[in-house]
């Protein structure tokens, strides 16, 4: 009993060693998973100095007697020490495995048989064969996963055990050693118990840490991604590679962030944004190097980040590929102005980011390719002219010759307008709103030539507007429509009014173009832009084209919509930004069209 006090004390001292070691990042990341051979002789360092200092802070027993001193530095003959030497050996084997163990098992041992004492040779070997088995048992039995404490606290006990076994059959004078034992059994075996449990207590909380740490970040990854998804959807140019930067500058610790392509850097935000421009070409070498390798590659000092500006603040960076296609298509650059803050977990949290952009950069192409097929597919339909139209508007202009040549003239430009409308509808995805006004003008204009007073073309269309852009062959078509189908005999004896509207709401653009012709059956009209159908009136492939081109391109369900009522005329209404010349740039720069 007067032993045990003064045991707990010792642990106590391995115990602060071991907390203010679990603070430190090296010491927890090889906690967290297997070890390289570096890492396997750390370990061994580390729990090495921990038999020492078990030994250096061992409690004296000569002849029987308990005397406690601040530090051991040499024993009589006839002394022996306690202490708390197998702990430490325990842990290094179970956490390290073999190597480890017979490592740390052989510093403390040889150790031990330097201090002298009638135990120092069997104190020696009982450590190093502590080493040896504990190694082994880590190594078959993973401490991380499953090993409970229980287990782990009792190999300890275990060992301690075996100590006391050796002592007896090792030591002489056999008496000597008998009555050591019998002082010091008990309380070694229950401290170094209970100094087990409590390092196996401190790697749990390790791994939970860093399990809690790793579930954060896992988190904190999906939710930038979710995040930058809509804008690398886009591509990479300046503006969505900006609004990328941004949100990565707002959840990361870097505090600077750029992207670049295979050429020029598209957007840096943050920190020496002043010198660091967007548009400028690649300077670094380490970015060159990573587009060149496909490898991740870090710098930790300004040198190694190769800017010429004098004062520039950026000390670290690290440097991750851009993949599409087993291509390296750019570069995401995260700098920081202290190299202690590009930490491993930065580090992976970027890892993991690069790896989820590169997937997404993927999946935009994917996305682009099949929008490009539908769209080639659209833009063959497109551009068929009816041969009949065509056949009578030359027709029609071949009788105005003789009869009035100023009409025919007229109407040949008009011809031409409406020919070369469909040539730049055929070419581009969006269009300015007058142009397709145009092309609806130069159609009608045609077919009032053909039938002179039945058809009346009404534009209400504010002035502002004019310059939004919305797809090509979006009002044509439903003009078309309304003359083939909407007034035609003998449900429609009228004249054939067409009006389109176009007004702001808010930051939208309503276009509505409204007939009074002889509308639609509810049956049908569930069907028409929804999906191609076969009826006596046509196949409705010309709505079905616009809906689903208005879907993709602006992902609004609500982009499109037709109202109809039988002998009440047809109402189509679209909306889309009023921003649209300049959302319009951007998409055509993101898919290389203009």
């Amino acid at each position: 009993m007067e032993l045990l006090p003064l045991m707990v004390e010792r642990a106590g001292i391995l115990i602060v060693l071991a907390f203010l070691l679990s603070r430190l990042n090296l010491f927890r990341q090889m906690v967290d998973y297997t070890h390289n051979l570096r890492e396997k002789f750390l370990l061994i360092g580390i729990f090495g100095v921990f038999g020492i200092v078990s030994n250096y802070t061992g409690i004296t027993i000569h002849e029987g007697v308990i005397s406690s001193q601040a530090w051991q530095v040499g024993l009589a003959e006839e002394s022996a020490i306690a202490n708390t030497r197998i702990m430490g050996v325990t842990i290094g084997g179970l956490l390290g495995g073999p190597l480890v163990g017979i490592g740390v098992g052989l510093i403390a041992g040889l150790h031990r048989m330097t201090l002298g004492g009638f135990t120092a040779i069997a104190c020696g070997i009982s450590t190093i064969l502590a080493g040896v088995i504990t190694g082994l048992v880590g190594k078959k039995y993973n401490i991380r996963k499953r090993f409970s404490r229980g287990t782990a606290v009792m190999i300890g006990v275990l060992m301690e055990i075996a100590q006391m076994a050796v002592i007896l059959l090792v030591a002489r004078p056999y008496d000597a050693a008998f009555g050591l034992v019998q002082i010091i059994a008990g309380p070694m075996i229950i401290i170094n118990g209970l100094g087990t449990l409590v390092f196996i207590l401190l790697i749990q909380s390790i791994l939970s840490e860093e399990e809690k740490t790793r579930t954060l970040q896992t988190h904190k990854a999906l939710y930038i991604a979710d995040q930058t998804m809509p804008f690398f959807r886009q591509g990479l140019n300046r503006e969505s590679c900006k609004k990328v930067a941004e949100i990565m500058l707002k959840w990361t610790k870097a505090e600077a962030v750029a992207i670049t392509n295979g050429e020029k850097v598209l957007t840096h935000v943050g920190v020496a944004e002043d010198h660091h421009i967007a548009g400028a070409t690649l300077s670094t070498e380490l970015t060159r190097r990573v587009l060149e390798h496909r490898k991740i590659m870090k710098a930790t000092s300004r040198e190694d980040i190769h800017c010429d500006y004098e004062n520039c603040p950026l000390q670290a960076a690290v440097v991750l590929p851009l993949n599409a296609h087993h291509q390296t298509v750019g570069t995401l650059k995260l700098y920081y102005t202290n190299p202690r803050l590009l930490d491993p977990l930065e580090q992976e949290l970027a890892e993991g980011l690069s790896k989820l952009f590169s997937t997404q950069l993927e999946l935009a192409e994917a996305e682009l390719q099949g929008k490009l097929l539908k769209d080639a597919e659209i833009k063959a339909l497109q551009a068929q002219i009816h041969p009949h139209f065509l056949f009578n508007a030359i027709n029609t202009i071949s009788a105005l010759i003789r009869t009035d040549t100023d009409q025919a003239r007229k109407l040949l430009l008009k011809l031409s307008t409406f020919f070369r409308s469909n040539l730049q509808g055929a070419r581009q995805i969006l269009i300015p709103l007058e142009k397709e006004l145009e092309h609806v003008e130069a159609y009608l204009s045609i077919e009032q030539a053909r039938f002179p007073s039945k058809y009346v073309l009404n534009l209400e269309i504010e002035p502002e507007l004019k310059k939004v852009l919305i797809p090509p062959f979006t009002l044509q078509p439903l003009v078309e429509n309304a003359i083939k189908h909407a007034f035609s005999k003998p449900d429609f004896l009228g004249e054939g009014i067409v009006t389109i509207h176009a007004f702001s709401e808010g930051d939208r653009m309503n276009v509505v173009t409204e007939d009074n012709g002889r509308g639609i059956h509810s049956e049908l009209l569930m069907k028409l832009g929804q999906e191609t159908v076969e009826s006596k009136e046509g196949t409705g492939t010309a709505l079905w084209n616009i809906k689903k081109r208005m879907d993709e391109i602006y992902g609004q369900p609500d982009a499109f919509r037709m109202e109809s009522r039988p002998g009440q005329g047809t109402k189509v209404s679209i909306t889309v930004p009023v921003n649209q010349l300049q959302w319009g740039d951007t998409y055509a720069e993101s898919y290389g069209r203009g």
